[in-house]
């Protein structure tokens, strides 16, 4: 073990003894709770358009490039709350399509992203939301289902959740208030 002189280290709060992968969240972890320790509740008050929300499927996969040519990526999407697209990234695995786009926020310096959308092409999960609340993101938009888990954690980290996000329809299933019909 190397130190800096001085310097204090919780070994316990650090150590996981279980393999850990981009998908696995709470691995090594007691419970939620000790997820919400290291990053608290959405508080951001944005607030979007449901018409904006239901145009984001389609932007999606219109710069889907690798998508459009092999029918075979998952794709990651931030949006301003005016439905601009940020950053799109593609990859086999969803959860490194959601972490290039996130890494993407933090190389320029846009974190925490309060005044964004995520959008994702398949399910999300628990893990898709925890990525989702470590960078701020205050409501997150999937073209699939999310799981019970990663519901009740939007429930719990202020994020609204959308799921089912396909031909005009959306079901929103965690603080609907962020999303405004005109």
């Amino acid at each position: 073990d190397v130190l800096l002189g001085g310097a204090v280290v919780n070994w316990e709060s650090l150590t996981r003894h279980v393999f850990s992968a981009s998908s696995c969240g709470l691995c090594g972890k007691t419970s939620i709770e000790s997820v919400f320790q290291s990053f608290p509740a959405v508080t951001a008050d944005a607030r979007v358009e449901a018409s904006v929300i239901a145009s984001l499927p389609e932007k999606l996969r219109a710069a889907q490039e690798t998508f459009a040519a092999t029918g075979g990526l998952h794709a990651s999407g931030i949006f301003n709350l005016e439905g601009n697209l940020l950053v799109l990234r593609e990859d086999v695995g969803r959860h490194n399509a959601l972490d290039k786009v996130l890494g993407f926020a933090l190389q320029r310096n846009l974190l925490p992203l309060d005044r964004h959308i995520l959008l994702v092409s398949g399910r999300v999960s628990f893990e898709i939301m925890q990525k989702a609340l470590a960078a701020g993101v205050p409501v997150v938009a999937a073209i699939s289902a999310p799981s019970s888990l990663a519901v009740d954690f939007a429930r719990e980290g202020g994020q609204t959740l959308i799921g089912f996000l396909r031909g005009g329809t959306m079901n929103v299933y965690t603080h609907p208030a962020r999303i405004l019909n005109s």
